[in-house]
């Protein structure tokens, strides 16, 4: 394709621009805001324009825009996303952890498979109370003889248990690596509550306070309105026996 036209394309439909990967960056004086929306990928080529490719997402560019604002005192960042490179996720992971800055991080939809992790730089992670993470183990695609496919597990057990160091980190002692290794073998989804449980954000947020009451309140309730029902037919019964009646009076 000729790369003028490949730019017109581009220019006229800019959702289909690769370049787009959904980051996107606002700054003030002492507060960085990032917001992740998209595939996390590290640099590519376009072929039909014969061009490189600078991905927004990828860990290179993320260090650019940390290193274009060095003094800032808080980082906040925002999640909605599939996942993508282990590669470019485990360098933006380190990145955030070694800033100085407070490092907020809010998850608005998803945060899935690398994304997860990345959100595990935060120094406070908070989840919408309709939003989920996902964690599973790291996967690949492979060709070759036995010795090659056997060593590709071997590098994606490395990689696996790499990166469970990041959830461990952040869930302390609410989640232990043998429990760990079983929800990524499965394949989790968390809701904000089950992620907040296992130590995995700090805070949900529009939390609906549960205020009807449970169905063991409600049977006590019951119970309570009979038993009181009762005792006041007993006590009505007693005083009636103890009325004079007529006959009492003239026997």
């Amino acid at each position: 394709m000729n790369k003028e036209l490949a730019k017109q394309l581009k220019a006229k439909f800019p959702e289909i621009d690769p370049a787009k990967k959904g980051l996107t960056v606002n700054a003030s004086a002492d507060t960085l805001d990032l917001t992740i929306y998209g595939e996390i990928e590290g640099d590519g080529y376009d072929w039909w324009a014969d061009e490189v490719i600078k991905s927004e997402t990828s860990a290179r560019h993320f260090k650019e825009v940390l290193d274009a604002h060095p003094n800032v005192k808080v980082i906040n960042l925002s999640i909605n996303s599939m996942g993508g490179s282990v590669f470019e996720g485990n360098a933006i992971y380190s990145l955030l952890k070694r800033h100085s800055a407070v490092v907020n991080v809010t998850i608005d939809g998803f945060a899935c498979s690398m994304a997860s992790s990345i959100a595990m730089a935060g120094d406070k992670v908070t989840m919408s109370c309709n939003s989920l993470m996902m964690i599973h183990n790291p996967w690949t695609w492979a060709c070759g003889n036995s010795v090659e496919l056997r060593k590709a597990a071997d590098d994606l057990d490395a990689m696996g248990e790499a990166f469970r160091q990041t959830y461990l980190v952040k869930a302390g002692d609410k989640l232990t690596e043998e429990k760990l290794i079983e929800m990524l073998d499965a394949e989790t989804y968390l809701t904000a509550k089950e992620a907040y449980e296992f130590g995995l954000c700090d805070e949900i947020e529009d939390v609906v306070e549960d205020n009807e009451p449970s169905a063991t309140i409600n049977a006590l309730k019951a119970q309570v309105k009979e038993l009181k029902a009762q005792l006041e037919d007993k006590t009505k019964e007693e005083d009636k026996e103890e009325q004079p009646t007529a006959k009492g009076w003239f026997f």
